[in-house]
């Protein structure tokens, strides 16, 4: 049950970066809050999944498409291994 709900926060997060990818600007919250998931996942890290690592690096990057739009391989990138992640713990 807990993989389907981690996994559900990663599809979110996913369609946040999709969202920016095709110009359309997220609320502020959302995006905070879809970054903070990310980056309380993202501490799993430290019991040795290396697949965390992706959580990390998506948040911070949200958290930098507050401020100025990054190149769009930032956005795809995070939105297809977010959107991987996430699909996968459903099965």
């Amino acid at each position: 049950m807990l993989v389907k709900i981690l996994g559900g926060i990663d599809l979110i997060s996913s369609f946040v970066f999709l969202m920016y990818a095709f110009g359309m600007h997220p609320p502020l919250q959302f995006v905070l809050f879809c970054a903070g998931l990310l980056f309380l996942k993202g501490l799993f890290i430290f019991k040795g999944d290396l697949l965390s690592a992706i959580d990390i690096v998506s948040g911070f990057v949200l958290l930098i498409s507050l401020l100025m739009l990054p190149p769009m391989v930032f956005l795809w990138m995070p939105a297809f291994l977010l959107l991987a992640k996430g699909f996968v713990s459903f099965l």
